[in-house]
């Protein structure tokens, strides 16, 4: 399929000022696209990189000052038009589904506090998504993750969306949709980094179609900064076509006996066209140490009542450094 003569964005609707808050308004969705999209969101993995946390609490469960991280990605769908959500969960992650399940004995203590409604946007998420869930009973790559969503998914084009990455203004998941629904094919979103970050992440080859839009010839999973032949990483957010799946089916184990997503989407490329998206919003790698706290730093920073003590310590960190 041949890309349009032009990409033209979807037109940005009015949104509230407040970074990362949740849109609930169904007209956000309505205005963007016609139908609604299935979401997975993998979150099996095991956080080694935030152990001792990880030990006995799913890293996507991560505190994001107040908020664990799978809910920012969770609300990222849901304003993306993807009210039907998968959760790929392992053992010791039962902490999401009680996240996002009813505590009768916590909202009657609420109501009878000062802050009878600290869970008001966590439960309108809740009304507005439908969540369910699935075990990868053991850690063998995100290829096997996804496979998981199969029935689930059946014969539809969806949403995944990794737990390691938050997206704001805008969620990319919906600059990925409104691409996806021009061109009718795979997108994946990529992001332009420093050359010290390249050994980091998945790189993505190709030709630039339109501005922003890449035709994808190749994925190389981590390559040195030698065998680099980009500075576009691939970052956790793409929409797939169902053919995804019979791509992983013949990709089998790779390294490690995993399945990788990657060998996948490569698999893919042979028989459609997939096409990369630079994002140029925000992002914040919350798998990593720096990204986590960065992401804590500069939320925490946008919020009213959080602005003032926080400025206040950090005017008082730099004159002690």
């Amino acid at each position: 399929m041949d890309p349009p003569e032009r990409f033209v964005p979807a037109e940005e609707p009015e949104r509230p000022s407040q970074t990362g808050q949740f849109f609930p308004e169904e007209i956000y969705h309505v205005r963007l696209f016609g139908d609604s999209m299935k979401a997975v969101i993998p979150a099996a993995g095991l956080g080694t990189r935030f152990l001792p946390y990880t030990k006995a609490m799913p890293k996507e469960m991560i505190p994001i000052v107040d908020k664990p991280a799978i809910q920012f990605v969770v609300e990222e769908a849901v304003a993306s038009g993807m009210r039907e959500i998968l959760i790929v969960t392992g053992r010791s992650k039962r902490a999401i589904e009680d996240h996002f399940d009813a505590n009768l004995e916590l909202d009657e203590y609420l109501a009878k506090s000062s802050r009878p409604g600290a869970l008001d946007d966590l439960e309108a998420l809740m009304k507005a998504a439908r969540i369910m869930y699935v075990r990868q009973s053991s850690p063998r790559g995100l290829g096997d993750a996804v496979l998981r969503a199969a029935d689930f998914v059946a014969d539809e084009p969806f949403g995944l969306l990794l737990g390691d990455d938050i997206t704001v203004n805008p969620p990319c998941a919906e600059v990925l949709r409104a691409v996806h629904e021009k061109l009718g094919r795979s997108v994946i979103a990529v992001q332009e980094v420093p050359h010290d970050q390249i050994g980091r992440y998945g790189m993505a080859v190709g030709k630039e179609v339109e501005p922003g839009v890449i035709r994808l010839d190749d994925l190389v999973e981590k390559p040195s900064r030698e065998e680099a032949r980009s500075n576009l990483a691939t970052i956790g957010r793409y929409i797939l076509t169902p053919e995804i799946f019979s791509s992983l089916r013949k990709t089998g184990e790779g390294r490690g006996g995993e399945i990788q997503l990657t060998d996948g989407i490569r698999s893919l490329m042979e028989k459609e066209a997939v096409y990369g998206v630079l994002y140029r919003g925000r992002r914040y790698d919350v798998g990593d140490k720096v990204g986590w706290l960065t992401a804590n730093l500069e939320l925490a920073m946008e919020r009213d009542d959080l602005r003032p003590g926080l400025k206040e310590f950090l005017d008082r960190f730099r004159k002690r450094s």
